[in-house]
């Protein structure tokens, strides 16, 4: 799955024009841009991009031009994925379990930071990473709280284990840092400050000064009409909670948004297939396919449906059962979705935010997936 060469005004020309019998992402460059400026300009700190929310190249390399200079990698693959595209940025491998040879291979690429949240794991760090100027950043976990789903239901460690990792990681002469995640689709921006003052809550048992706190991820794509993301905010509640929870002893920020980075740069075209009995809409994409998050995190409501000649369905909105081309039953969206009365199979269902975890999910079940993409000016209709 490539770009395509021709650069389309928006998505309705492509669609007019190209009639395609794929579903199609497509991507706004200038989207993807404005999403980094807008971190950079407000976030006080170093922004670094979770990679494994989108590692299309052209996303990757529109980041770069923003001025992003910093990458969160969770693998060997997008270890040498920003190697290749940004050979000087700084990388962050923050999966917190590694295998040796996953180590290794950090190493042999001049990674300087990663995090752990466990003994075991940093015993491993220990006996493979250099000391000279190597950060071990300590991930810790709280009740999650104003998240779509729990990242801490899989990592972090509590506050008395990260104060011993903590303890550890000074002595043996890393550079010591404290990170979390507050979970993913954070709209509320106060889901940071009980992490952050926790955050310097470690540090006071540890008896440790830290370089830096990483907080996280979690920072919200648009998916809902109504639910604007406060990027703006948070980082002002971030900014100044940080300074009330440290004081003098305030460390660096980092953060580490993926979606929030991506999700605005894509949208998905996917065609109706059939129209059963003027009762269920089947579509040429769905949960296999690049719409695997919405049964997880719910629907975006963020969409629109186009005639084949490119014109907008205006009918009143009735409710749908939706679904997708498997042969699988599982491949259903989420309850009932409000569609135009005068939907008619050959439409098309656009959906904008769509770039974070669309293309790296997709599959082929079914022989089904198969994924067009087209560059556009602008994501607008």
């Amino acid at each position: 799955m490539g770009l395509s060469k021709t650069i389309w005004s928006n998505p309705t020309e492509y669609l007019r024009a190209e009639s395609p019998q794929n579903p199609v992402l497509f991507f706004a460059p200038s989207a993807a841009q404005a999403a980094a400026r807008r971190f950079i300009d407000c976030f006080p700190g170093l922004v670094t991009y979770a990679v494994k929310s989108n590692p299309e190249e052209a996303m990757v390399e529109n980041l770069i031009a923003a001025g992003i200079k910093g990458f969160d990698c969770a693998s060997p693959f997008e270890i040498d994925l920003i190697r290749r595209l940004a050979p000087g940025a700084a990388i962050h491998y923050n999966n917190p379990v590694r295998a040796r040879h996953e180590i290794a291979h950090a190493v042999a690429r001049n990674v300087k930071s990663y995090s752990v949240d466990s003994h075991s794991e940093l015993a491993k760090l220990i006996e493979m990473v250099p000391t000279d100027g190597c950060e071990i950043s300590v991930r810790f976990k709280l009740p999650v709280a104003g998240a779509a789903y729990n990242f801490g239901a899989k990592f972090g460690a509590t506050v008395e284990v990260a104060a011993e990792l903590l303890k550890t990681v000074a002595a043996a002469g890393y550079i010591p840092s404290i990170t979390f995640h507050p979970g993913t689709q954070c709209t509320d921006p106060h889901a940071w400050e009980a992490y952050i003052r926790e955050a310097a809550n470690v540090a006071r048992l540890a008896g440790v000064r830290i370089a830096r706190l990483n907080v996280g991820g979690g920072f919200p794509s648009h998916r809902m009409t109504g639910v604007v993301p406060q990027i703006e905010a948070t980082c002002a509640l971030i900014d100044r909670v940080a300074t009330e929870a440290f004081g003098a002893d305030r460390p660096a920020l980092v953060c580490e948004p993926g979606r929030a980075l991506c999700g605005d740069a894509y949208a998905v075209a996917a065609r109706v297939k059939a129209l059963r009995d003027d009762s269920h809409v089947f579509l040429n994409d769905g949960v296999y396919g690049s719409l695997t998050e919405l049964p997880m995190i719910g629907v975006i409501d963020r969409y629109s449906v186009l005639s084949p000649e490119g014109k907008l369905r205006t009918g009143d909105p009735v409710p749908r059962v939706v679904f997708g081309p498997t042969c699988d039953s599982v491949d259903r969206l989420p309850g009932e979705l409000p569609m135009p009365a005068d939907l008619a199979e050959g439409d098309f269902v656009i959906w904008q935010g769509m770039g974070s975890y669309s293309t790296v999910t997709n599959t082929r079940f079914n022989g089904f997936g198969e994924l067009q993409l087209a560059t556009v000016l602008s994501l607008a209709l």
